[in-house]
């Protein structure tokens, strides 16, 4: 029997398989292999190594080896801490090993993988009984189904088929850009044909080189000059005044054609070298050094932090906005690098990364490292790498930067700890902060958590002992916090007829801010313009074909004078009727159409928008301020980080006095020049089904706030409520944590909700709705007849509050306990009884310390 070795492979299955080594073959644990699972090569992980074999092991062999040219100093890829971090993040959130660990590995750039199709006998079969089902009473059965349903396209399905099977008929694998080349056919078409088993899909991995190139034009200085044209002498001189050489893509971006560059090379004068691509932190640059000397609080929560080095043990850093949290993470990274240990930085979105980065390549240069999801995966799989080197010792990123390989690993920071971005809505659904403190627990790290709006159960942790609480109580220089003033928007409708979306207080505070030459913020916390089209017939909401949800309307940007008359809500008669052909958007599937001429259900014309966007916002503001320099700031305008950078680097000097835009404008942004701060609609969310609502909108108010009133001026806020009695409101207007704490704990404690308990949120899925709701029936009896007592509480089944995401029919069942064993217990024990009910993992979502429960 050959030596073998378990495998972690990436697929919705809670499980390790076992692998057959050949000769030659030794991976250690942690280390990278391509393995053969179904007609797939997968990437997975070694969990062990010369294990026995099943009784009833059927021999397959490990295909490649990866990574076996590395310095075998550095070990495997995984070390053993990060390998029992995957393992505990398996455990504790109940995910596929497998999927855990390809989260870990940010490498996917070092793998080439390519998709082949070949035919199936059965496929042979069809091909040659006559694709159009004269002879296969299967196939006219299939066809003359889908051309009930849509018609005319399924005669067009079949004439593709036809091509796609006589293409393969050969029997060799035919790559997928090949295959859809030659037979004009479409993904979702050859996946029907997959579904019908008349194609079979097979895909190759080979290991690649990742490393990002570039070439470089080097002026050879001795050369021989000959006569040359105007256009040589120009890349001559721009070669000579940059050092001798410039990158080819450089000379593109100065107009500087490539034709008499090749003329160059051909002469001699000019030679192209191929080196590794830099890499570009980005990010702004700070407008002001960040001070040095730090005052007395910052002063003692670093001495505090310091103190601790060297041993697990972790902080609450609880401060309010404009204290100077950074400022204390600059310097106990600092102290970390004084003793030879890495830090890791975590901010929650990468919209903060541009300023953080900044500020952190100020401070330590090329000794930082940047890991989020807008890099390429070649620059992830180069950051990583610098990082598992040693080469950066300070890295900042988003929520799996938690992962970075950085050795002696010394301290964790995560910034505005309580967002909830932090937490994955994917599998594996783990929540960044409580890794962070778990791998810090394993590497006998330091881990700070840092926020003006601390989690109840990080709160709560340090109110038990379990963490250790340092207060910053006053911003930076004695600056006042922001007064803050809520405007009643059910009295400012009877007081002026008439519903607007800006109050007269929030419109009389900005110009008054504009007109003094400084800068404001408006909170409008949705997307697009419009976020419903309402018949005022029926009562129906047009809704996406896709989602139980309603479409979102977007205008695109008024071209001439003209076009804001045919413009959905131009104020007048007319204003918010939906106009035909007008576009709408679904934001969770991306499904778009225009506003029909009539309404479908009751064919009324009668249809108008309903709700304000952070677009119509900004057409509002440009109305009312004709003279103000507005941005925007949402998933519209901000689609890459380079846009990013651009807008940030624009409100920061100054070149746009009146941001509008979503929560993204409300995290952790510091311009000195922003003294107002208007807060519209965020108290929507007070009425949706959600325990967590009210601290939503608490921190939400309370974050935006603090972004006013940071330089040297004060800040004002001005926040439209309809419910200006709600005491989350009132306690954000007064900046008063603890008083919002102590009355939303005694709602938790009496309802059993986190920090008071745990609770898991089980999301039952299917494209069949009678499948999905009897799937969700089975598991809700089997709870009811296993789990009795007050030991676990069940809510549910029921019909999840969005019912159905991407064609998607959703049911869910929430969970509650005192006692996360307890909990863990039930958990397994339900999925154990999905998996006997033939219930398959991948329709059977478990979300543990859920966040989300819509």
């Amino acid at each position: 029997m050959p030596v073998c070795c378990e495998v972690a492979l990436p697929v919705p299955l809670d499980r390790v398989f076992t692998y057959a080594l050949r000769p030659g073959q030794s991976p250690a644990r942690g280390a990278r292999v391509i393995a053969p699972f179904r007609n797939e090569k997968l990437i997975g992980i070694v969990t062990a190594v010369h294990v026995q074999p099943p009784a009833d092991f059927e021999v397959r062999y490990i295909e490649a080896v990866l990574d076996q040219d590395a310095d075998p100093a550095q070990g495997p890829l995984l070390t053993e801490n990060l390998l029992q971090l995957g393992e505990w993040i398996a455990q504790y959130y109940l995910a596929p090993l497998g999927e855990v660990l390809r989260g870990m590995l940010p490498l996917m750039a070092e793998v080439r993988r390519t998709v082949y199709y070949r035919i199936t006998d059965l496929g042979r079969d069809i091909l040659a009984a006559g694709i159009d089902g004269a002879q296969v009473p299967a196939v006219r059965r299939s066809l003359a189904s889908r051309a009930r349903r849509i018609g005319k396209a399924a005669s067009d399905d079949a004439g593709l088929a036809q091509r796609v099977l006589a293409h393969l008929a050969s029997g060799e694998p035919v790559k997928v850009s090949s295959l859809r080349t030659a037979t004009a056919a479409s993904l979702p078409v050859l996946a029907r044909l997959l579904r019908k088993k008349w194609i079979a899909r097979e895909t190759l991995a080979f290991e690649r080189d990742a490393r990002r190139m570039e070439r470089i034009a080097v002026l050879i200085p001795e050369a021989r000059l000959p006569a040359l044209t105007q256009k040589q002498q120009a890349i001559l001189a721009e070669l000579a005044a940059c050092g001798n050489e410039l990158p080819l893509a450089e000379l593109r971006r100065r107009n500087l054609p490539s034709s008499t560059l090749q003329t160059l090379v051909r002469h001699g004068l000019v030679r192209i070298e191929e080196r590794p691509a830099a890499f570009h932190l980005g990010g702004l640059t700070p407008a002001a050094a960040p001070p040095q000397r730090l005052n007395e609080p910052q002063t003692d929560a670093l001495a505090s932090i310091a103190s601790a080095l060297g041993a697990f043990r972790p902080f609450l850093l609880h401060g309010v906005t404009g204290s100077g949290k950074t400022a204390v993470y600059l310097a106990a990274m600092q102290r970390a690098l004084d003793r030879g240990q890495a830090s890791i930085l975590l901010v929650p979105e990468i919209g903060l990364t541009p300023q953080t980065a900044g500020l952190l390549d100020a401070a330590f240069g090329a000794r930082v490292a940047l890991l989020h999801s807008a890099l390429t995966p070649e620059e992830r799989s180069e950051q990583w790498r610098r990082i598992r080197r040693g080469q950066a010792p300070i890295v900042v990123g988003t929520r799996s930067a938690i992962f970075a390989p950085v050795p002696n690993l010394g301290l964790i920071l995560v910034d505005e700890e309580h967002d909830h971005s932090y937490k994955q809505e994917e599998t594996p659904r783990y929540n960044a902060r409580d890794v962070a403190v778990m791998r810090a627990k394993m590497e006998h790290a330091v881990v700070v958590l840092g926020s003006a709006t601390p989690s109840l159960e990080t709160w709560h942790n340090s109110a038990s002992g379990r963490y250790t609480r340092i207060e910053l109580r006053d911003r930076v220089m004695n600056r006042p916090l922001p007064e803050v003033e809520l405007v009643d928007m059910r009295s400012e409708f009877q007081q002026t007829g008439q519903e607007q979306l800006f109050s007269r207080a929030l419109v009389d505070q900005t110009r008054q801010a504009l007109d003094r030459g400084e800068q404001a913020l408006i909170l409008l916390n949705r997307r697009g313009y419009s976020f419903a089209v309402l018949c005022r017939a029926c009562g129906q909401k047009l809704e996406c074909r896709n989602c139980a949800i309603s479409l979102t309307h977007h205008k695109p940007p008024a071209r001439h004078p003209a076009d804001e008359d045919l413009s959905a809500g131009t104020p007048g008669k007319d204003a918010g009727l939906a106009r035909q052909g007008q576009r709408l958007e679904c934001h969770y599937c991306g499904f778009r159409t225009v506003v029909p001429a009539r309404c479908p259900q009751c064919d009324s014309q009668h249809l108008y928008y309903l709700g304000a966007g952070s677009e119509q916002g900004e057409e509002r503001l440009a109305e009312i301020f004709p003279s103000a320099r507005i941005g925007r700031m949402d998933r519209d305008t901000v689609r890459g980080r380079h846009d990013l950078e651009r807008l940030l680097a624009r409100l920061h000097s100054g070149e746009i006095n009146l941001l509008v835009g979503t929560q993204m404008i409300a995290k952790g942004h510091d311009i000195h020049g922003v003294t107002l701060v208007g807060v519209v609609g965020c108290d929507h969310s007070l009425s949706m089904p959600d325990f967590r609502a009210a601290e939503r909108v608490f921190q939400l108010i309370t974050q935006v706030s603090g972004r006013a009133g940071r330089g040297g001026l004060p800040g004002r806020v001005v926040v439209q409520t309809y419910y200006p009695d709600h005491y989350a409101i009132l306690a954000a207007a007064a900046h008063d944590y603890p008083a919002f704490v102590e009355r939303e704990l005694k709602y938790r404690r009496w309802m059993h909700y986190p920090p008071f308990g745990v609770l898991a949120n089980i999301l039952i899925q299917s494209p069949r709705l009678e499948e999905a709701a009897a799937w969700a029936a089975n598991l809700g009896t089997f709870l009811a007849n296993t789990q009795k007592g007050e030991a676990l509480r069940v809510l549910g089944p029921c019909t999840a509050p969005i019912a159905r995401i991407k064609g998607i029919y959703r049911f869910h069942l929430i969970l509650k306990s005192a006692s996360r064993q307890t909990l863990n217990i039930a958990l397994r024990a339900l999925l154990a009884h999905a998996a006997s009910a033939q219930i398959p993992r991948r329709n059977l979502i478990v979300d543990v310390d859920a966040l989300r429960l819509m």
